[in-house]
């Protein structure tokens, strides 16, 4: 697949390197992420439907992990939202349509997928937290602070989102008529500079919810392997050993959907503006749309996250017979 892109790109722009154009319209994979978009628009809007009207319109008991659940179905309906706009960017050749998604469809969408990568991270918190003392519930685990937290989340990424929306809205609008097939393409100095800021930020998040999910998956490990050592017939060894399944599904998704994208998010960052030829870019591009994709699986997969952690959740869709997790 990755060949048969590289070698489309490479023969087309044979034939258009006299024009020194490299916008969305001269590239020939426009079609292919059309179809891709298209298709899990689709998938998540129907799972994710599912998931709201199962939290929201079904009678659920609130608790922390609860909360947390219910906050990512809402980050997920509203990524899947978002690729309507995506869709409309690679279906239109329109600069006026590219302008208002890179204006407002790629910054909720990244307050979206940020706040998903957030609140992921605080699910497997809770669960550590109700691992490492199963008799007590801490401060944070009661549903008043992780409401809170869940309001301060929205709060800073929607700050962050506005920043660049205003910086974007208020930008010279010199090229305009020389767009690019990436949202960089309109940024002035000063966009360039809030988005590089931007970038570094929801980089170290993401890094920071990525180390904090393999510790709280290695200490649930270690704990369980302790409790099978000192105490081999205790009932409690298969909760334990269903805790670490459970977070190993969270881990596996996170990376899965995640890691992909912010490797290669970051390079393109600071090596796109040394590119001066098309291939080059469109092969960059190419490469961290794929990445992309992965992320937005993300909002697919998630009901598998709400099916392992929510008993009331399985319950509500009649699937308790085919799961014995307790």
């Amino acid at each position: 697949m990755f060949g048969s892109l590289s070698s489309s790109i490479m023969d087309h722009n044979a034939t258009n390197s006299t024009e020194g154009s490299c916008g969305l319209t001269e590239m020939p994979a426009r079609p292919f992420f059309l179809c891709l978009y298209t298709v899990i628009f689709l998938a998540s809007l129907v799972l994710n439907s599912i998931t709201i009207y199962v939290y929201f319109c079904k009678s659920i008991n609130q608790s922390s992990i609860t909360i947390c659940l219910k906050n990512l179905a809402i980050a997920d309906l509203f990524v899947c939202l978002c690729l309507i706009l995506r869709i409309a960017k690679y279906a239109s050749t329109s600069m006026e349509i590219q302008r208002i998604y890179c204006n407002f469809g790629a910054p909720t969408f990244y307050l979206n997928m940020y706040s998903s990568i957030l609140f992921m991270g605080y699910i497997a918190a809770n669960r550590y937290m109700k691992i490492a003392r199963p008799l007590e519930t801490h401060m944070l685990q009661t549903v008043r602070s992780t409401r809170y937290i869940c309001i301060v989340t929205w709060a800073v990424l929607l700050c962050f989102s506005c920043a660049y929306i205003a910086a974007f809205v208020s930008a010279d609008k010199q090229t305009f008529a020389n767009s690019g097939f990436d949202c960089d393409s309109f940024h002035n100095n000063l966009v360039k500079q809030i988005y590089l800021t931007l970038t570094i930020t929801s980089f170290s998040m993401f890094l920071f919810v990525l180390v904090s999910l393999i510790v709280f998956y290695w200490l649930n490990i270690q704990k369980l392997r302790q409790a099978q050592h000192t105490m081999p017939d205790q009932p409690g060894n298969t909760k334990l050993s269903k805790s670490k399944h459970n977070m190993q599904v969270l881990v596996v998704i996170f990376c899965v959907c995640f890691v992909p994208y912010h490797l290669v998010r970051l390079p393109y960052v600071v090596i796109k503006p040394l590119l001066h030829e098309c291939t080059a870019e469109q092969v960059f591009y190419i490469l961290k749309e794929l990445t992309i994709l992965l992320a937005i699986l993300n909002a697919c997969l998630d009901p598998l996250i709400y099916f392992v952690f929510c008993k009331t959740f399985r319950a509500q869709l009649n699937l308790q017979r085919f799961c014995r997790l307790k």
